[in-house]
């Protein structure tokens, strides 16, 4: 089957899954996981779609499905399963909950496709900016008035920026728990919303980002970032994160979860982003 086909299944559920989250932005119904973190029924409902919009594919066992609201995505987590299953889906209904369920408009929904364990193509949408980021597996495209007469498609090429006093560099919500930030002239931001963090810097909206994220939360924007000259490099050593292995994920108490942090920059800013990255000795 062509990159084409699945490409085209990844519009129409982005597309009617951002449907779903603006027509239940009013009436979101908040409730907590067991983690405290935040669900809501435009989460839920996404997630079901999402299994409507791939059973087709989830019926081969050449594919599975990695669902941030399905528990049973963990049984996953075994090497010699995923690398004998040559498609891994992995969806996130809604990222930036939080935000989503304050009405505000830095939310995404993200779907990747990982093939023969390396990213291929990835979808991500923001209903309320009306903007779209996508992966063909050969080019990304940013998309601007996505899904109407007015679209205007960009193709994202590597923007090598260097750092400045006008430079911002994202970061995740926890970073603070362990890290500090050492210059006052480079700054970071915080929005809580790992697609963002993700899809923004490979326009230039940003320099890069430092997070410690679930599989769901950056499989869609993984292969975008990787067309604008982005990687994954872990903190402790610069390695890149090139392909999904089991053994960088906790199973618990969060699945799927990445065990270190990893910056996401261009390999020229890897280090000199890293070198304004404190850690607090007490942690």
């Amino acid at each position: 089957m062509s990159a084409e086909i699945y490409l085209d299944r990844m519009f129409a559920f982005v597309q009617e899954a951002g449907g779903i989250a603006l027509d239940l932005l009013d009436n979101s119904q908040i409730s907590f996981k067991k983690d405290n973190s935040v669900i809501t029924m435009a989460d839920k409902n996404i997630s079901a779609l999402a299994r409507r919009t791939l059973a087709d594919f989830l019926q081969s066992p050449q594919h599975i499905l990695v669902d941030e609201e399905d528990p049973q995505s963990v049984n996953y987590m075994d090497q010699q399963r995923l690398n004998q299953t040559p498609f891994i889906w992995a969806v996130d209904p809604i990222d930036g909950t939080r935000l989503y369920a304050n009405r505000m408009p830095l939310f995404g929904i993200s779907i990747g496709l990982i093939k023969d364990l390396k990213p291929w193509l990835g979808a991500v949408y923001f209903p309320m900016l009306n903007e779209l980021f996508y992966c063909d597996g050969k080019d990304a495209y940013f998309v601007e008035h996505a899904f109407s007469p007015k679209e205007k498609k960009t193709r994202i090429v590597p923007i090598d920026e260097e750092i400045s006093h006008s430079s911002l560099f994202f970061c995740n919500d926890t970073f603070f728990n362990r890290f500090y930030w050492k210059d006052k002239d480079f700054h970071i931001m915080i929005h809580a919303c790992a697609v963002v963090n993700l899809c923004w810097p490979s326009i230039g909206r940003g320099m890069g980002c430092f997070l410690k994220c679930h599989l769901w939360d950056f499989a869609g924007s993984w292969p975008i970032m990787r067309k604008a000259g982005l990687d994954f490099r872990r903190v402790s050593d610069g390695k890149v994160l090139e392909e999904v292995q089991a053994d960088l994920f906790d199973i618990e108490p969060l699945s799927w979860h990445l065990k270190e942090y990893y910056l996401i920059s261009s390999a020229r800013n890897f280090d000199p982003i890293l070198s304004k990255i404190g850690q607090n000795s007490s942690k």
